[in-house]
């Protein structure tokens, strides 16, 4: 590989930038823009080390840094790496690194120092695709369960049930290959058992995708209602600003205005939408429909009501939407508690629940934390258990899935072995796939694409 770098730190002004180097000649390409006031050479330099000195074009100074120098295999590429702290202007950072560039380095791709990591054996493909988690992580529960899945937490729940299949491939190669050894013959029943064992983990663990997904993107949360019930209101009260525009004129919120927000331990993704009601605006029809289509595809549907009110058919037409869905993925919120109580009574004859508020003021938000909470917040999921992080990952664990259960009802066909075998060495390869320790290309292309230079 050829050696590369780039600047490791956020591209702005700070305290401190890093420039980092690795490859088979980072080190010699530090020697040629390091000055040490001790006369220390970088490629003379031990391992876990550092020096002061000056960073340097030809005779040019550039600015004082610091120089540490990390030796293959011990660094975080499993490369010889050189990393260059200088002070964190915009302009210094570049100027250091385009001496670099001049003295050797080619330009570092998006992620590539963790792909290193990966193709050096450093890293599995779940620890690498944590990397990034770590990095966008904005709460202590997020951070611990991207730190838990950066120390294998995942490879090794995979790795626990590829064991399980290469156990019971490995028993049905040895009856199958050495009949005249007397090995004992897989029995129909106990095969069905370890198959079902199997397939039981993999349930388990698919079923960590949701949460999975849920903690690191957010759940989708979707305000919805007829105009004038106080979305807006709503929205800006849990956004903690006034990012949507209120007025007492129906129509006025035309597209959809999202905001990230933490509610207790749930970080929502929030979108205000447009009043459903039928309208010759067409602009507002267009915010209308985008409304219907967010209804539809949000984990959690906040239906707004105002309570003051009778219930209009233009709510009734909201009622029917929502019949169809799971009930513990709407909550109903009965607005304008201040101004009167007149619809809710008959709200919580329809919801599960239903939350009496006055968005204007701010009371009732509690409630509605609390019951978010109990929707969504799952203490009892640890991060240790290893969850599955991305829909990549998700995939390769339902693929296998899927193989075992095909296994299954191929030997409850009564269909040979061979066929169990063949099936069985599938659902390995999707898991191994899921993993890295048997991945394409172009499966690595674009785990890494999704990183930032530097990383």
């Amino acid at each position: 590989m050829s050696t590369v770098a780039a600047i490791s730190t956020p591209h702005a002004e700070g305290g401190i930038a890093v420039i980092r180097i690795s490859g088979k000649n980072a080190l010699t390409v530090a020697d040629r823009v390091f000055r040490s006031v001790s006369d220390k050479i970088p490629s003379r330099m031990a391992g876990y080390t550092c020096a002061f000195g000056k960073a340097v074009r030809g005779e040019t100074v550039l600015d004082e840094v610091v120089l540490s120098v990390f030796r293959a295999p011990h660094s975080y590429t499993g490369e010889d790496v050189a990393e260059i702290s200088c002070h964190g202007g915009i302009y210094v950072s570049r100027e250091i690194l385009r001496a670099v560039l001049d003295a050797g380095a080619s330009p570092a791709e998006a992620g590539e120092f963790t792909r290193r990591a990966f193709q050096n054996g450093k890293i599995s493909l779940t620890q690498a695709e944590a990397v990034m988690d770590v990095i966008s992580a904005d709460s202590a529960r997020e951070l611990a369960f991207a730190r838990s899945l950066q120390e294998g937490a995942v490879f090794r729940r995979i790795r626990r049930i590829i064991d399980r299949i290469v156990n019971v491939l490995g028993a049905l190669a040895a009856w199958a290959d050495y009949p005249e050894d007397d090995i004992p013959e897989v029995e129909p029943e106990e095969l069905r058992k370890r198959l079902c064992e199997i397939q039981a983990a993999l349930h388990d663990t698919i079923d960590t995708g949701d949460y999975g997904r849920i903690l690191k993107d957010g759940v989708s949360a979707v305000i919805i209602g007829r105009p004038n019930v106080g979305k807006s209101t709503l929205f800006n009260l849990l956004s903690g600003c006034q990012r949507s525009i209120v007025t007492n004129i129906a129509g006025t919120t035309r597209d959809v205005v999202e905001e990230r927000v933490r509610l207790g331990d749930v970080t929502l993704r929030l979108w205000d939408t447009a009043g459903l009601r039928e309208t010759e605006d067409v602009i507002e029809q267009i915010g209308v429909n985008i409304a219907r289509e967010r209804l539809e595809q949000a984990d959690l549907v906040l239906a707004v009501f105002d309570g003051a009110a009778p219930l209009s058919e233009e709510d009734f037409e909201l009622l029917r939407q929502l019949e169809g869905r799971e009930k513990r993925q709407v909550i109903a919120i009965v607005n304008k508690m201040d101004c009167g109580a007149a619809a809710l009574e008959s709200l919580r004859e329809k919801f599960d629940c239903c939350i009496p508020m006055s968005a204007k003021e701010g009371d009732g938000l509690e409630l509605l934390r609390a019951a978010i909470e109990e929707r969504f917040y799952q203490g009892d999921v640890t991060p240790e258990m290893g969850i599955l992080a991305n829909e990549r990952q998700l995939r390769c664990a339902q693929a296998a899935q899927d193989a075992v259960q095909q296994a299954i009802e191929a030997l409850d066909a009564g269909e040979f072995l061979d066929g169990i075998t063949v099936l069985l060495d599938e659902a390995a390869d999707h898991l191994m796939h899921l993993t890295g320790e048997r991945v394409s290309e172009k499966v690595v292309e674009d785990v890494f694409s999704r990183f930032c230079v530097g990383k």
